[in-house]
């Protein structure tokens, strides 16, 4: 079966997927901020530049696409109809590659946390998840004294 789209809009096509900021990433960093978790993202200095990276408890999370890196869900399983054998090929090597970064990551004592794409549907059962990796949200200062911090002005 052939491509029933041009060469250069197929190539149009790809070039909108994005890498990071997808709509599940965002789902999971939003639901981690109204958690009262803190976060930075995409720390090119560590292995995979994981999604999100919390420095203070050493723990990460990569929030996959079912498709791309070839979960075993029924979105993740399934092959495009056209040049399935290159789709095959590509998704095996993401795969690799999300198992060496993992390993990586984990060497220099970081835990890793993956959560697929077809997780953020459920948000209850994500949500149990998450707290369940990182642990209690650490209060804040201001947080903790019941206030403001008279030390930060404002």
């Amino acid at each position: 079966m052939s491509d029933t789209v041009a060469p250069n809009k197929r190539s149009w096509i790809m070039r909108q997927v994005k890498s990071k900021d997808t709509s599940p990433e965002r789902l999971v960093r939003s639901l981690l901020h109204g958690m009262g978790y803190r976060f930075r993202l995409h720390r090119r200095d560590l292995p995979g530049s994981p999604d999100i990276v919390f420095p203070g408890r050493k723990k990460v999370i990569f929030v996959h696409g079912c498709f791309w890196h070839g979960h075993s869900c029924p979105r993740g399983s399934r092959l495009p109809k056209t040049n399935t054998e290159y789709w095959r090929r590509k998704i095996a090597r993401n795969k690799e590659r999300d198992r060496v970064r993992i390993e990586e990551l984990r060497n220099l004592g970081w835990r890793v946390l993956v959560v697929w794409e077809c997780e953020t549907k459920d948000v209850d059962a994500l949500r149990t998840r998450l707290e369940g990796f990182l642990g209690p949200p650490r209060l804040r200062r201001e947080q903790a004294r019941g206030g403001r911090d008279p030390q930060i002005p404002g």
